[in-house]
């Protein structure tokens, strides 16, 4: 382990290039992005007591390629990947890592490098935990959410996209903090910090990959609920962070990727969130492939069908205008 200070300085190394994140061997790395954006101008709220210390984790991947975990984020971040040619869109990346660290490579910064080859200026989110003591417990992730959407929107006229085009990506437990931004984005977490607070939460287009949607007993990712809710949630806070069980008139256009043999977080899941977003009218796709296990990312699908879920996503951005 390595100890983690400042912001985005500590996350040396490279990351590997798309082709290589798709499954091929590691050529060589690529530097990190130099471009941080802090979240909050100080401490984040609910600071008070907090005493975890941030750190990043080096995982061993079997094939070669970089994959760094950080645990009890304490300054949660927004890593800038600038395009070669700008399309006009944004999109804010959320990787997963069942709510007790956040997987920065594998989910974030390859995907990030990805988008940014065909045009998008990515944002990876690090966000806090909730099991790290915030005042806000369990919308503690929420607010670092949120946050970063208005963050990203005050900064589109300076740096080059719409206002209006900016979409975000959730994956696993991300992908529940990106279903929660999704259908609760005017929930009052946090008091105004500054002017970006004035500005809306609101994805334009919302992404979902092998996302942790419900809280209720079956179809729950076990540890994502225990870090969230802690042991013994109770039935109004099962229904409360179950985004499925609470879908505005509102909610952005969704897509939502999925393996049917998904043998860490549920397809049902994906079927719940489908259901839900469909009731409401919101415009809705989903692809559950056959196979693809969780946490496929763009490592673990070459020569499955589960490789298409890349283009699959930024068709659909593109179709409602993102």
């Amino acid at each position: 382990m390595l100890n983690r200070r400042g912001t985005l300085a500590s996350l040396t190394g490279g990351l590997l290039a798309a082709a290589a994140a798709a499954g091929a061997r590691a050529q060589a790395p690529l530097a990190d992005p130099t471009e941080v954006l802090p979240l909050w101008p100080g401490d984040p709220p609910g600071a008070s007591g907090v005493t975890v210390v941030e750190t990043i984790i080096e995982r061993k991947d079997p094939r070669g390629l970089r994959d760094r975990a950080v645990i009890h984020t304490r300054r949660p971040i927004l890593t800038v990947f600038r395009p070669a040619q700008p399309n006009g869109a944004a999109v804010i990346l959320m990787p997963g890592g069942g709510y007790e660290r956040v997987v920065v490579d594998k989910e974030g910064f390859e995907t990030a490098r990805w988008l940014a080859d065909r045009g998008y200026t990515c944002f990876v989110l690090t966000y806090r935990l909730p099991g790290d003591g915030w005042g806000a417990g369990p919308d503690t992730p929420l607010q670092d959410a949120q946050r970063a959407m208005r963050l990203v929107r005050a900064q589109a006229g300076a740096m080059g996209f719409g206002a209006g085009r900016i979409a975000i990506i959730g994956f696993s437990a991300g992908g529940h903090l990106a279903a929660s931004l999704t259908t609760r984005f005017e929930a009052p977490v946090y008091a105004r910090v500054d002017a970006a607070d004035d500005l809306s939460a609101r994805p334009d287009v919302s992404a979902l990959i092998y996302p942790v949607i419900s809280m209720a007993d079956g179809p729950v990712h076990a540890g994502s609920r225990k870090q969230l809710l802690g042991p013994a949630p109770s039935p109004e806070q099962i229904v409360r962070y179950s985004p499925d069980q609470g879908v505005p008139d509102r909610a952005p256009p969704t897509i939502l990727v999925h393996a049917a043999d998904d043998g860490a977080v549920p397809v049902a899941n994906t079927l719940m969130m489908f259901t839900a977003l469909r009731t409401k009218a919101i415009p809705t796709e989903m692809h559950v492939f056959e196979l693809g296990g969780h946490g496929f990312g763009l490592r673990s699908i070459a020569g499955l069908t589960t490789a298409a879920w890349p283009a699959l996503v930024e068709a659909f951005a593109r179709k409602h205008g993102v």
